[in-house]
């Protein structure tokens, strides 16, 4: 088996196509984002199935492997093989991945990556039969992941169509709901949150918990236990200290980014939130933070801060200005806690999903280490 760099066996590509450009593009040829797929378009840059890499924004250093006769979005790059390398693509992008290429981040308000950093990254490069191997044991295991991860999008569903049963779509508010400045029912005003260097993170258990972005899912906060850490100070601990109910925004990034936001529950010692983020706090005797945050995470919200988002090159922002001009609906309270029990209800089913589902991320972290560490 011959050890070798990523540099060695595989080549970097970029992309220049900006999101706004596909706005009239449509074909057969899917082009992908940070998040996904984002359309069908009537062009590919790549004709062979390749990896791609987040660079810019949230997400970075996330690998994808992606089909033939495709493309991605300027935020990304694509990572070939070389010519000559005898290595499986499956392979190649495990390998990747285990790389936890996220820990070459620079910048401050944009994040990213370059691949003259973690080119430098080693990889074994055992025979190709050997590699396949490999590569369908991974395979296996990233098929049951992603059942797991497919029954929690479901009960997910599941609650928005009931958000939509007792609300209306916000979009029409078909009930006619009473509608509220949101600024108008916090408790806490929008606060951004704290800004640190590469150099005070720490990898040796100490320090405090920092919330970041890639930690929301669906408008909660996931995997609080493997928060990234840092040294912060007294005064910084007092100040950008979450606490339970608190609701963090995005406020800069991506524009697919932008404005997704979490609710904070079962924090179990301090968590700061990062610079990129916005924290704010309802009147709970006027909104649950439950139904609050679930019309954050909504279209209805999404419109309003497009119409309001300050755009530059790569990214958007917006401010406690915007945040607090956003028009929410305000139901009655007993109606919101009827919704806060229905999803209670659901997330216990999710919280079984999820176990096994971290059984399962576990399991392939320690293979990945076996393999390729």
């Amino acid at each position: 088996m011959k050890r070798l760099t990523l540099g060695d066996v595989c080549k970097k590509a970029s992309s220049n196509i900006a999101q706004k450009d596909l706005q009239d593009k449509m074909g057969v040829y899917p082009i992908y984002g940070a998040s996904g797929l984002i359309k069908q378009v009537d062009f590919y840059q790549q004709g062979k199935e390749y990896i791609a890499v987040v660079k810019d924004g949230a997400g970075i250093g996330r690998t994808m492997l992606l089909p033939a006769y495709s493309s991605v979005i300027g935020t990304m790059q694509y990572l070939l093989p070389k010519e000559g390398i005898p290595i499986d693509i499956k392979y190649l992008f495990y390998a990747v991945e285990h790389m936890n290429l996220a820990k070459y981040f620079s910048g401050a308000t944009i994040p990213h990556i370059y691949f003259k950093d973690y080119q430098k990254e080693p990889i074994n490069i055992p025979d190709i039969d050997t590699q396949k191997r490999i590569s369908r044991i991974f395979d296996k295991i990233d098929a049951l992941i992603s059942s797991r991860k497919e029954q929690r999008t479901k009960l997910d569903q599941i609650v928005k169509s009931r958000f939509i049963e007792m609300f209306g779509d916000p979009m029409t508010n078909p009930y006619n709901l009473p509608k509220v400045i949101l600024g108008s029912v916090l408790t806490i005003e929008p606060q951004n949150g704290l800004y640190k260097p590469q150099s005070d993170y720490v990898s040796d258990g100490t320090g405090v918990p920092i919330l970041r972005i890639d930690s929301f899912y669906e408008g909660k906060v996931s995997n609080l236990s493997s928060l990234k850490r840092l040294i912060c100070s007294e005064i910084e601990l007092k100040r950008y200290s979450l606490y339970e109910n608190d609701i963090v925004i995005n406020r800069v990034n991506s524009i697919e980014y932008l404005g997704k936001c979490g609710l904070i529950q079962g924090l179990v010692e301090n968590t700061v939130f990062e610079s990129n983020m916005m924290r704010l706090h309802v009147d709970e005797h006027k909104f649950h933070p439950v139904y609050i945050t679930k019309l954050l995470c909504s279209e209805f919200i999404y419109q309003q801060i497009l119409r309001r988002a300050k755009k530059a090159v790569n990214q958007a922002s917006i401010n406690q200005k915007d945040v607090q001009s956003f028009v929410v609906y305000m139901p009655p309270i007993e109606q919101q806690d009827q919704f806060t029990a229905f999803v209670k209800q659901t997330d216990k089913s999710k919280l079984a999903i999820q176990k096994s589902l971290e059984k399962l991320e576990i399991l392939k972290k320690s293979l990945m280490q076996k393999y390729f560490g």
